[in-house]
């Protein structure tokens, strides 16, 4: 496998999703982007050899923004990554969890701390992004305001970690796609294989039953499976889906010849490894 020099991310340094490209690959510099629209375009562009894309989170369900963005993006799904989310009640050198009045962070983290918030009885303060909101009371430097990030935001901007794994839930995990400009192709035979496909049933009753019948029928595990309206019309549904195989093995060989006859489109995103995560996390 050819090693990424580069790999693009939503968010600022210290973001979960900069934390996810780290650990995926070590050593790699990490391209922080304002959105996963430019995140893309960098791959595009030639400025990173890879994205790491979220798609979905054990607490927040679905990200919203690739669902619009992957089918368009021209990328191909290479890997999936598993980044857990250990959130951190970060304060400026000097503070103490006494000290603090203001809690920042981004919304979704916010809704996942709440037991921390009523225990210390602070204000929480809704900022863009988890790292960012570190970057905020670093440049403040008030002992009053705290911030929820990772270790890394903490480390990169020089602030005191007061308390780890202040999250609600200790299973909250994100997962990613990692998306080129080129696919990866896997050998079929290569075990713990991985498709991500889309496509679009027709508009007639049962149609989306019949589809999903072949994947049953052959044997094949789908372990996700999600909807979503195209241009504003409730007619027209997208779905996307992961499913375990290679589209060259004999049970997903067939159950994407069924799925074809139902649909009026049906892409392969990417064909790519399993993440070892998933069998840790069984």
């Amino acid at each position: 496998m050819i090693t990424p020099r580069r790999i693009a991310f939503q968010g600022q340094r210290g973001a979960y999703s900069d934390l996810a490209c780290r650990n995926a690959y070590p050593g790699c510099e990490t391209v922080p982007c304002a959105s996963f629209a430019i995140a893309i375009d960098t791959v595009h562009d030639g400025g990173a050899d890879l994205a790491m894309l979220a798609c979905e989170n054990s607490l927040a369900g679905r990200v919203p923004d690739i669902h619009t963005l992957l089918p368009e993006a021209g990328l191909h799904i290479v890997g999936e990554q598993f980044q857990r989310v250990e959130h951190c009640l970060i304060g400026v050198p000097g503070a103490t969890i006494a000290d603090i009045r203001r809690l920042h962070t981004h919304p979704v983290a916010m809704g996942q701390v709440r037991g921390l918030i009523r225990e210390l009885g602070v204000e929480p303060v809704i900022e863009t992004d988890t790292a960012g909101s570190v970057a905020l009371i670093a440049q403040w430097g008030r002992i009053e305001d705290a911030a929820i990030a990772s270790s890394l935001a903490a480390e990169l901007h020089g602030m005191r970690i007061l308390r780890r794994n202040v999250e609600d839930a200790a299973h909250n995990t994100t997962r990613f796609y990692i998306a080129a400009r080129e696919p990866r192709p896997v050998a079929p035979d290569v075990p713990g294989t991985m498709t991500t496909i889309l496509f679009r049933v027709r508009n007639v009753p049962a149609a989306l039953y019949k589809a999903m019948g072949g994947f049953a029928t052959n044997g094949v595990n789908m372990t996700r499976l999600e909807s979503y309206m195209l241009e504003g019309s409730f007619t027209a549904t997208q779905f996307l889906a992961d499913v375990d195989g290679h589209p060259e093995e004999t049970g997903l060989r067939h159950a994407l010849d069924e799925l074809a006859f139902f649909s009026d489109e049906l892409r392969i995103l990417g064909t790519y490894p399993r993440s070892p995560f998933r069998d840790r996390a069984t």
